[in-house]
């Protein structure tokens, strides 16, 4: 029964199904907000979780990666996430009830509970670091400092990992070429974040929490933070082996797992398999298939969704706020869209042109 359950668990942890599944669950916690706000279903949560760390950590495999010095706060981050994010959800359920009963929000009983800096907030700072000094003091004697040998050049680690907090970047590698992976999209990252007091014309949700009045910044927030980049980490941490190939939680890491994969690349599917014939010869003409999916991505589907689905978008926002949003936006859904083309048919690249070291 145990091995029936642990090969059902590495199943779902296979990443096709560990990022749909992921978008899902995320997908109902909005849907059933009221209910996932609740106190219960957190202490349910914790419970559930802990009693499968105390299942799951018998097995050698699992205790192995789980217990390593360097993944330990990967599991303490997990779990603060997780706490964290429903608080501020509850947050946000809590005060969107109470303007629907008329009531005032929390944050009019908040701005009378003044306090002076000191002592009261110093004092508080103070005793925080005494306590997070005596837990770091604690933690460095108990737990082995993840040190390994001299760096060698000829003999690297199998698996190579960046630090933790550059993991999302290492798994966005597998999918795009440097440039893209190290340089755009990071650029993107940077710069949509500095756009959004630009860009987000809705003054309402600041200082307080809500979802009904902000729910595009709450959903894009989520599926940001949570989704491409805490579970990028797990990933990265946990799921990304030897080969850096997919383990699940209970596989054994194989030195040896090589999955006979061939990626192929967008113009092999038109030109060879779908219509039969040979590569051209000239770059252009050989990714055309390509270069015009990426332009009716980045140019038809802005205006196409501001005349339909996003009509009220465009009134809100202004003709060149909206294309800017819009365009940043795909960006953000071209390495989704990226990962599940090479997850389910290979897809290298949509456009390859090596020859100018342009690959996408």
């Amino acid at each position: 029964m145990n091995e029936l359950l642990k090969n059902a668990i590495d199943w779902m942890f296979a990443p096709t199904r560990y990022f749909l599944g992921s978008v899902l669950l995320l997908a109902a916690v909005f849907y059933f907000r009221k209910v996932v706000s609740r106190p219960i279903v957190i202490a349910a949560v914790f419970a559930l979780a802990t009693g499968f760390m105390v299942w799951a950590v018998r097995d050698p495999n699992f205790h192995k990666i789980i217990t390593k010095g360097d993944n330990i706060p990967i599991v303490i981050l997990l779990a603060s996430v997780v706490f964290f994010s429903w608080l501020a959800l509850r947050q946000a359920v809590i005060h969107d009830e109470r303007k629907k009963r008329g009531e005032l929000g929390p944050e009019h009983e908040l701005g009378k509970q003044k306090v002076f800096t000191w002592p009261d907030l110093v004092y508080t700072e103070f005793i925080c670091i005494l306590l997070f000094t005596a837990l770091l003091i604690v933690w460095s004697i108990v737990v082995a400092a993840p040190l390994e040998e001299p760096a060698a050049s000829a003999r690297t680690p199998n698996p190579s990992k960046a630090p933790w907090y550059f993991l999302g970047l290492q798994e966005m590698l597998v999918y795009f070429d440097p440039w893209l992976a190290g340089v755009v999209l990071p650029g993107f990252i940077i710069v949509g974040l500095c756009a959004i007091p630009y860009l987000d014309p809705n003054p309402k949700g600041n200082g307080y929490y809500t979802f009904e009045e902000r729910p595009f910044a709450w959903v894009f927030f989520w599926v940001g933070f949570v989704l491409f980049w805490v579970l990028f980490v797990i990933l990265g941490t946990f799921l990304r082996g030897p080969n850096w190939s997919f383990f699940g939680p209970f596989e054994f890491w194989d030195v040896h797992k090589l999955e006979p994969l061939v990626n192929v690349d967008l113009s092999t599917y038109v030109w060879v398999y779908g219509l039969g014939r040979n590569l051209p010869t000239n770059p252009l003409v050989r990714e055309a298939p390509g270069i015009i999916g990426l332009l009716g991505f980045f140019v038809v589907i802005p205006p196409l969704l501001g005349k339909t689905l996003l009509k009220g978008l465009v009134g809100r926002m202004g003709f060149v706020r909206y294309n800017v949003f819009m365009h940043l936006l795909l960006w953000f859904a071209l390495l989704p869209l990226k990962m599940l083309l090479r997850w389910t048919v290979n897809l290298k690249y949509i456009v390859g042109i090596p020859e100018w070291f342009f690959n996408v």
